[in-house]
């Protein structure tokens, strides 16, 4: 290619190409989204599109198929509707997994493939040799001099077999980081620019797998080394290495003064079609320009960011009108592609259906069809489980940039383990990656035939087979900045153990009710699938006793509800939509012994005040008090339903880019790890600037909570259904998240906290850790070390970590989640009512009281936390809607009740703790017993009325000091005591683990060093529930109690 005048793009960029590869891992897109993408590829100016699913087909599992004449007619479709746009349709084949190279068979296999596609019309093929392990067989040895060797001859073989049409080659080293020793002296780049045909492209995805940028030097080196100029394959905004991220902010990091050095760009965007109108849209303007906008512009720090925010909590980030038409601007790029995404939004169409994978049924003597092994990912996934390529102790001069912040080995491994999930954990150094690898059985796709139907073919032979055992030999260490994600980590493709349980109530009740004839019992289920599968445990039906026994006990003990179980007939990997398996609260397991806390600390409180002296409550801030805004552009007379510009800038801020959060969302994290860092500055009262300081901040952090839920419920009412399945689990996770960390702050509010609290208020290993935020930005590690993106980073900055599992998202829910706020006199009746209607094995317990004594229950299981502890309990309410805040300058607004239509909203769940059990039962046999006593006489047992439940709890108060309580080995190590109640059904199944999270974040807070909870023996649901909590069994009691216990 002729270099040129940056000034005249038409004649250096005339043979540029610039499109979309479809080269993920994941569900493919549809034919009809595919020629949607046609036309906005010839809209936008681009030129190319490249088929490359890695779960179609016959693309890679089955590429020695031939289309059958149903597929060739799809097949044919698009790439008629392709030309019909003036748009190159490639077809990429990936035969590496499995191909001898040195086997003639195989290569008229792959001739009559490739054959098969050109007369259907295609004049561009690629062939991918990403991703596969790079020794030969045997019997290529005899043959090659080399793996390079090898491809070489075959590639150039095919090229010429096809009559030398436009041909593109992905190596198996795609990037500097996979060349060995480096890019330089690797003999297989340079076999390939010396022996390859020139008519042949080659591709290149940069320094990295996913590149934060691209500079003149690494082009410059990799264009010597190959003989020609790259094709960037650019994986900036693929996101199936990460199931809860991802990407919506603009093209950048790349010059458009590279466009004269490539020979082109495409790039693998997000697995979601709908979701890559920016990525795509910004790339064709990026092409369209030959000059960066000025450095001052573009280099702007996160700190700087801060600095010029508006009072919002928002950097200006207008560009100038001044910049050149051929000037290139990512903030000013987006801008342009919001305004052309909203009225997609508006269009309607239906959301896809559900995957459906066939279910055969063995019969005869006949073996199951043996299951595809795990595909090793592509460079297309942005994922790799190559290492025979990678070396950190060597480095190109490509790779020679400004120096950039550097973190030591021992942080990056913390920072791995804080990333990594329970059931997909990262690689790491150290670590064998034969005992992180679980194969899988992968679905495979038919695309061109039916967007949701999964292919079983009995008749295929599986041509993977071999590899499994001779071809996936993996080293025992692995570099950190190359760390692979796993297999089961892919997005969309998660395997399903089991049935998917769904709770729709739990009712926790760490009580004090003693007899035998409260235990909890279990309805029997009708239905086989409305079962609950508990790990290598079958669940266990108890006899339904007589005489209408109330489930409660008399240690501390948590009840089990009555549950709705979702039946999940034939649940398979792809069994949902893969965007709904895609976002919840962080797959984040933290370590509670990690390193040190965030860098924003409070000095020490000199207060005379003892540590157990409880602070004076400020105003709470609350939900109503935030009224809708109007937003930059924003027409009164729009439908207030209606998604606006300013919507999809804050959607897409929330979603950035691998290696950077956008301008709003780092203002969430900054407020909210000031506002718990500085909770103690609310001690003084009156107009002290801390205090005021303090509420303008929460008050911006809500203010932004609830633009966030306004962002989900537009996005909920648009019509244009299959943008909102894509987008709208990923946001619902957010909103999740930011409910979470809004009831924490709420409950802070109340400053019902020791002097202490900043000591006790952060996440082990968060975005403010030394060396995180640098390692995140840096560009030097790839992104899926960092899981989870800003709703991750947010989830962090909370002082209580669990399991994903315990917020995993099911199946996308159609309403918001529900609120978490502290507990208020206002809301006993609504508490009381809760456990009156969930005391009895989970449902009302109104026929086991008379009239007179309808009481009982509450005043027995959740009055003396109410009473006594008010400051540690909180509930959980439907309001069904989001509110907005003002912005206040000041605290001296007084608290309204939050309202829905004239009415406060509905309480749904509750959740009630005591610091020290021992201590609580102290204070009740003083200050809660003898009223009771007084209250329920005990000659009430000799009533006949009253049903053997009723008589239980009476003496319950009459017999307080006799009842059993947790072993002394459990409340020492563990004296804090909790319960919890979700009404049945809940419409947010993620609400009872989120309750729970943030009372106990309100116990850490307090300092408390370990919690308990009592459970039955029989209840495996429960036993579930807490220990995705972080709860493990500390020991077993009479009864059949289980103690679970939490550390901090």
């Amino acid at each position: 290619m002729t270099e040129s005048s940056p000034d005249e793009p038409s004649s250096s960029r005339k043979d540029f190409i610039c499109g979309v590869v479809e080269g993920f891992y994941g569900r493919p897109w549809t034919t009809e989204q595919r020629k949607d993408l046609f036309q906005k590829l010839k809209k936008w100016g681009m030129d190319m599109y490249v088929y490359a699913p890695k779960d179609d087909y016959k693309h890679r599992a089955y590429w020695r198929e031939l289309y059958t004449v149903e597929e060739a007619e799809h097949l044919t479709s698009l790439i008629t509707a392709a030309k019909a746009q003036g748009i190159v349709f490639c077809y990429a084949l990936s035969p590496g997994l499995d191909i001898t190279y040195s086997s003639q068979k195989e290569i008229t296999t792959l001739k009559r493939k490739l054959e098969q596609v050109s007369q259907f019309g295609c004049t561009c093929f690629a062939l991918l040799f990403d991703d596969i392990e790079p020794e030969m067989s045997e019997a290529d040895k005899q043959i090659f001099q080399s793996f390079a060797h090898a491809q070489v001859s075959v590639t150039n073989e095919i090229h010429q077999h096809l009559g030398c049409p436009r041909f593109l080659l992905c190596p198996t080293q795609y990037c500097s980081t996979r060349a060995v020793p480096t890019v330089n002296s690797s003999e297989y780049l340079n076999t390939l620019g010396t022996k390859l045909s020139q008519q042949i492209d080659i591709m290149w995805t940069g320094p990295k797998v996913i590149s934060k940028t691209l500079t003149t030097e690494c082009i410059e080196e990799i264009t010597q080394v190959l003989r020609r100029p790259p094709v960037i394959w650019d994986n900036l905004h693929a996101n199936d290495y990460d199931q809860k991220r991802i990407f919506l902010g603009p093209y950048c990091g790349r010059s458009p003064e590279l466009i004269p050095l490539l020979r082109g760009v495409l790039t693998n965007p997000n697995c979601e079609y709908n979701a890559n109108m920016i990525p795509i849209r910004t790339l064709a303007h990026w092409a369209s320009c030959s000059l960066d906008a000025p450095a001052h512009m573009e280099a702007v720090s996160w700190d700087i960011k801060l600095e010029r925010e508006s009072e919002q909590g928002v950097c200006e980030d207008e560009v100038p009108l001044t910049l050149g038409k051929h000037v290139y601007h990512h903030r000013q790029a987006l801008r342009q592609a919001i305004n052309e995404w909203l009225p997609e939004f508006s269009i309607p169409k239906t959301a896809q259906g559900p995957v459906i994978k066939p279910q055969p049924t063995v019969t005869g003597n006949l073996l199951p069809p043996v299951p595809i092994i795990p595909i090793l990912p592509s460079v297309n996934t942005c994922m790799s489980l190559m290492t025979a390529t990678s070396n950190t102790s060597t480095t190109s001069t490509a790779d020679m940039a400004p120096a950039i912040p550097t973190v030591n080995t021992s942080q990056l491994q913390a920072l791995a383990e804080v990333c990594s999930s329970n059931d997909r954990p990262i690689l790491s150094t150290r670590v064998s990656p034969i005992e992180t690898l679980n194969p899988v059985p992968n679905p495979v796709m038919n695309s061109l035939v039916s967007p949701t139907k999964v292919i079983l073919n009995e008749s295929i032979p599986n041509p993977i087979i071999p590899i499994a055992s001779s071809n996936m030999s993996l080293p025992s260490e692995i570099p950190v900045s190359t760390l692979p994600v796993p297999i089961l980590g892919l997005k969309a493709l998660e395997e399903s153990s089991g049935k998917i349980d769904k709770s729709d109530n739990v009712c926790i009740s760490d009580s004090v009710l003693e007899s035998d004839s409260f235990e909890m019992k279990k309805e029997k289920e009708s239905d086989e699938s409305d079962q609950i599968i508990v790990d290598d445990v079958e669940p266990q039906v108890e006899e339904q006793q007589r005489n209408g026994d109330m489930s409660v006990g008399d240690t501390p003990q948590t009840l089990s509800p009555s549950r709705i179980s979702i039946p999940e007939v034939g649940v398979e990997p792809l069994d949902v939509d893969p965007p709904s398996t895609a976002a919840t609260d962080p797959d984040v397991v933290m370590n509670d012994n990690m390193s040190e806390n965030g860098s924003m600390q409070v000095e020490p409180s000199h207060s005379p005040l003892s540590t157990d002296m409880i602070i004076e409550p400020a105003d709470p801030i609350e939900p109503s008090d935030v009224v809708d805004e109007p937003v930059d552009n924003e027409d009164s007379s729009i439908d207030t339903n209606c998604l606006v510009a300013d919507d999809l800038l804050l959607l897409c801020d929330l979603f950035y880019l691998p290696f950077e959060h956008g301008s709003r969302g780092l203002r969430m994290l900054h407020d909210f790890n000031w506002l718990t860092t500085h909770a103690a500055s609310m001690l003084p009262r009156g107009s002290k600037p801390e205090t005021s300081e303090w509420r303008r901040r929460r008050s911006r952090f809500a203010w932004w909570v609830c633009r966030t839920r306004r962002v989900a419920r537009r996005l909920g009412a648009a019509a244009n259904r299959e943008l909102h399945a894509e987008l709208a689990p990923y946001v619902w996770d957010l909103c999740a998240v930011l409910a979470l960390l809004d009831g924490f702050l709420r409950w802070l509010e109340l400053g019902k906290f020791p002097p202490n609290i900043a000591a006790n208020t952060q996440g082990s290993y968060t975005w403010f850790s030394k060396g995180w935020r640098e390692a995140f930005e840096s560009g030097c590690q790839e992104p899926w070390v960092f899981r989870g993106g800003l709703t991750a980073d947010l989830r962090r900055l909370l002082p209580v970590e669990c399991s994903g599992d315990a917020l995993r998202q099911l199946p996308a829910l159609a309403a918001l989640p529900l609120t978490v706020r502290p507990y208020t006199a206002a809301d006993e009746e609504a508490v009381c009512t809760i456990c009156h209607k969930t005391c009895r094995d989970g449902s009302d317990c109104s026929d086991l009281f008379p009239a007179d004594l309808q009481t009982l229950p509450a005043d027995r299981l959740v009055a003396p936390f109410l009473t006594l502890t008010p400051e540690l309990c909180m509930v959980i309410e439907d309001d069904d809607n989001d509110h907005e805040t003002p912005l206040q300058d000041d605290g001296e607004d007084k608290p309204r009740q939050p309202t829905l239509n004239g009415m406060k909203p509905e309480i749904v769940g509750y959740a009630c703790a005591v610091l020290n059990s021992k201590e609580f039962y102290k204070r009740q046999e003083i200050a809660w017993i003898p009223e009771m006593c007084t209250k329920y006489p005990e000659e009430l047992t000799e009533r006949d009325d009253l049903s053997q439940a009723a008589k239980e709890c009476v003496r319950h108060f009459h017999q307080f000091g006799g009842c059993e309580r947790a072993p002394d080995a459990v409340t020492r190590a563990h004296p804090a005591l909790l319960t919890c109640c979700v009404l049945a059904p809940c419409r947010d199944p993620l609400a009872p683990a989120r309750l729970l999270t943030c009372l106990l974040a309100a116990l850490r807070a307090h300092g408390a060093n370990g919690v308990h909870a009592c459970i039955n023996a029989t209840d495996h649901y429960l036993h579930q529930f807490y220990s995705k909590l972080g709860f493990v069994e500390a020991a077993r009691g009479a009864g059949g109690r289980v103690y679970l216990a939490r550390s901090f």
